[in-house]
């Protein structure tokens, strides 16, 4: 909501303190822009306009999609990066070369894998912020896409991964642990968010309020670190079950020297446009590949091992040229030339998704600098896509009349949840446990409050100290109150269903299939609980 200022802010604190006195009591209005493209949009009617909006709008959903497949592919590349450690076998005092990930399991989850399928929430609150910035108001859409991002990755999302499993398989977190300590901070953000809305300073959030919330996403990294490492007097005293060899399916492909070596496993029959993520947990945490070499010193025998040995060098331009092609040839499929019906609809969603396939192949392939420099461009990407969300959904607010929070907590919320759900589908399906399914949930929960709300509030409160020396006024914050004390409400029946899950059945996911689909449909219920009563909150009736 952009708000119109009828003062001039004078270079004196105390001119600027009467200024902020007269904003707060004026009536703030909302512009409504005229046109998203062109100028013809305004001889429409409101009710064409929605529909032109709306589908835009699914249509940017679909961008999100496409290059959220492509951000996972660079995200794995980026998680399977090796530095090589050269050490001598004692037994056949032999010099081994192993090569040992960077990046921890479980700052791995948290952090990228977290973060990323939570990307198109978190730019498209930053968006709104700075789109609000220097207005001593903050917008609407920003915090609410991600509670109502929250409430669908808690009910929708664990809707599905319990019914994903074959009948009678059951998976369970292997690492309680880790999983309460995320599950702590998760719901630690939203009582922090309530706190700071409706104890500490109502309705306004101050610069250091703001700052405390981002710091918290720290304390979370650490005290989940720890209690992976099992640190003493800071982890809970509960044992880890063994991760098993295959946490997810692998398959062994032959290196340029003959050795085998792990790679990700992609099924060519399904999710041909999802790389599998979760291929970050492959194979022992205690057995890194390795390969086995000379004990003479290998400058002094004149061969220098790299990286190179191991793993073949791609080639680069090849590659590139390829995701053209790629992105303009049709998929092959194994259906019968018969089926037209089916023949025709893959024409279509080719043609489709055609455009954004062919803009997304600029990106660089994952094989440049261990997929960052495409990790990267892959976040440029969506920060654009999520802008043109924002511009869309200011847009439909104006020509429907619905409140853009709804919008947001609603349509919003959904659109942009689809990478977590797609990937905690595909760690439900694959992993032989429960953990990254779940934790992706629960981890991108308190991403969206510590760095999607707490980063744009920052950003806006740091602006209005300097410039004003004032907090930063919350937009609908009795709304926003209202929907967090219903999720937290909600949320604590879901969570006891898990638990019970696993006292009854031993597992959080899967099990028989009747009872499966019964927690499915009572997680689907909490979500259209909370959608409602936060809808008729926001309109006023309740």
């Amino acid at each position: 909501m952009n708000v119109v200022s009828v003062y001039n802010v004078s270079s004196t604190a105390t001119t600027t303190a009467t200024a902020v006195r007269q904003f707060n009591d004026i009536i703030v209005q909302k512009t409504c822009p005229d046109y998203f493209v062109f100028g013809i949009e305004t001889s429409l009617g409101n009710g064409v306009r929605a529909f032109l909006y709306f589908l835009a709008l699914a249509y940017c959903f679909l961008g999100l999609s496409s290059i959220t497949a492509r951000f996972f592919r660079s995200m794995e590349h980026v998680v399977q990066q090796t530095r090589m450690v050269l050490e001598v076998d004692p037994v056949s005092n032999t010099k081994i070369v192993k090569h040992v990930r960077f990046w921890n399991y479980t700052i791995a989850d948290i952090t990228l894998l977290a973060f990323g399928t939570s990307f198109p929430q978190i730019s498209l609150a930053t968006i709104d912020a700075i789109r609000n910035i220097g207005s001593l108001y903050a917008g609407g859409l920003g915090p609410g896409t991600l509670v109502g991002s929250a409430a669908f990755d808690l009910f929708p999302i664990h809707a599905v991964c319990v019914v994903v499993p074959k009948a009678g398989e059951l998976k369970k977190i292997s690492d309680l642990g880790v999983w309460i300590v995320e599950l702590f901070w998760s719901f630690w953000a939203y009582i922090w968010l309530y706190i700071i809305l409706e104890v500490w300073s109502p309705n306004v959030i101050t610069f250091w309020e703001a700052l405390l919330t981002v710091l918290q996403f720290g304390l979370l990294l650490l005290h989940a670190y720890a209690q992976d490492k099992r640190w003493p007097y800071i982890s809970l005293p509960l044992e880890r079950n063994v991760r098993p060899e295959e946490w997810v399916p692998a398959e062994v492909s032959p290196s340029k020297n003959g050795n085998n070596v792990l790679s990700p496993h992609y099924d060519d029959d399904r999710d041909k446009e999802i790389a599998d993520i979760f291929s970050i947990h492959e194979g022992n945490e205690s057995s890194p590949t390795y390969q086995h070499l000379p004990l003479s010193d290998p400058e002094s025998s004149g061969k220098h091992f790299d990286e190179t040995d191991i793993y073949p060098e791609p080639d680069i331009v090849f590659i590139w040229k390829q995701q053209f092609v790629d992105a303009l040839m049709m998929e092959r499929t194994k259906l019968r030339v018969s089926s037209n019906g089916v023949w025709m609809g893959r024409v279509f969603w080719h043609v489709l998704v055609a455009p954004w396939r062919l803009l997304f192949a600029f990106v660089p392939p994952y094989q440049i600098a261990h997929g960052w420099i495409a990790f990267i461009c892959s976040l440029c990407f969506i920060s654009g896509i999520a802008y043109i969300v924002t511009m869309l959904t200011d847009l439909i607010s104006c020509v429907t009349g619905i409140n853009g929070y709804v919008i947001a907590f609603t349509a919003l919320a959904s659109g942009t949840s689809w990478p977590d759900l797609v990937a905690s589908k595909i760690a439900a399906e694959r992993q032989t446990t429960a953990d990254s399914a779940i934790a992706n949930i629960t981890c991108s929960n308190s991403v969206n409050i510590y760095v999607g709300i707490g980063v744009p509030w920052l950003i806006d409160t740091a602006y209005n100290l300097i410039a004003y020396g004032e907090p930063l006024h919350i937009e609908n914050a009795r709304g926003l109150s209202f929907s967090l004390l219903v999720f937290f409400s909600t949320s604590v029946g879901c969570i006891s269903v898990l638990v019970l899950r696993r006292i009854v059945f031993g597992g959080e996911l899967g099990g028989p299939r009747v009872w499966a689909w019964i927690t499915c449909a009572y997680f689907m219920m909490l979500w259209v609980i909370f959608v409602v009563l936060s809808s008729l909150k926001v309109s006023g009736i309740i």
